[in-house]
């Protein structure tokens, strides 16, 4: 694809986090009672992270678990981060991926509990929420809002969301109840159908903004780098090809995307042979590190790329910014 360069000044926004999912979580929603010694790669990828996203004078959100914060062996790692001038973002404390069932009353406690952590571990308070799994629900956001936070960015419009809770389910054993509890893990197929842009959900005489993590327009598949690293398993120029693609595609359609990557864009299966079972992970980390790289310059070539936070700012002061009704 022809490459084109732009002012700063001249480019579009866009905004890039990072979901900081540590190897408990994935033991966890993979039903490995290992999960439960709380194991933790976070020294090991949080150097690596931080190195390419200064190369490229990049700062982004990363959504940090209240767990790991809490965690004494995680918290210099954490301290990196926020020091390298990263925003923080909120994770959920335990990283459990069916918010979605949880009571108003056991939300406000997850909240609270994950920020105080966090606050701890890092110095600030977020401001900002991701699910874990893109777990949503009206009674979440109305406590994100009570809670004083400023967005939200957990919706994920993708009609992707049950193929890969297929895949987890057939790489897994779960009972029915376990089933039961992650039956809408990643979303569903209506999840599709939502705004790709910036929106505000409007209930009770408030509002929350809600910064969608993006697809690729018009065919509403997912862009971010995990999905990008399972293509680069088959062929890395097919990867690199299908993620200019879709910015170029974003840029024409006016669309500001909002780009997630993942611990495991930057670990191999000889960093974490637990986790072999997960996609892309016959890369090793330095091939994956390559393919992020390439992808984080491709963004920085196209957009005026932004931590979540100041992108949902410039968009929450917008004269025609979208309103939805909250349903419950």
């Amino acid at each position: 694809m022809t490459q084109m360069s732009f002012t700063q000044s001249s480019k579009p926004l866009a905004n890039l986090s990072l979901d900081l999912d540590n190897e408990w979580a994935y033991l966890k929603t993979h039903e490995d009672p290992v999960w439960e010694s709380y194991p933790s790669y976070l020294n090991v990828v949080v150097p690596r992270i931080l190195q390419s996203l200064a190369r490229r004078n990049l700062k982004i959100t990363v959504f940090v678990v209240g767990q790991d914060a809490a965690l004494e062996y995680n918290h210099e790692a954490l301290a990196q981060i926020a020091r390298a001038g990263h925003e923080i973002g909120n994770h959920s404390l335990r990283h459990e991926p069916w918010l979605h069932l949880f009571s108003e009353h056991d939300l406000e406690q997850e909240l609270a509990e994950a920020e105080r952590h966090i606050h701890a571990a890092t110095g600030q308070k977020p401001t900002g929420f991701r699910g874990p799994g893109y777990s949503q629900s009206a009674t979440l956001l109305r406590v994100l809002a009570r809670r004083g936070y400023a967005y939200d960015a957990s919706s994920l419009p993708s009609f992707i969301g049950p193929i890969a809770r297929a895949y987890y389910f057939a790489t897994g054993k779960f009972d029915a109840e376990q089933r039961e509890r992650l039956n809408r893990l990643f979303g569903s197929w209506k999840d599709g159908l939502r705004p790709l842009k910036p929106y505000r959900w409007r209930f009770d005489q408030t509002s929350l903004l809600e910064m969608p993590v993006t697809t690729f327009p018009v065919f509403r598949v997912p862009i971010h780098l995990s999905y990008v690293m399972y293509l680069a398993g088959f062929s890395t120029m097919l990867a690199q090809v299908y993620f200019n693609t879709a910015l170029w595609t974003c840029r024409l359609l006016g669309v500001e995307p909002s780009i997630l990557l993942h611990p495991l864009d930057f670990l191999g299966g000889e960093d974490v042979p637990r986790l072999k079972f997960f996609p892309s992970m016959g890369m090793t980390g330095e091939q994956k590190i390559a393919v992020v790289e390439r992808c984080l310059d491709s963004m920085v070539r196209l957009f005026d790329v932004r931590p979540v936070g100041e992108h949902a700012a410039v968009v929450a002061a917008r004269s025609n910014l979208t309103d939805v009704k909250l349903n419950d």
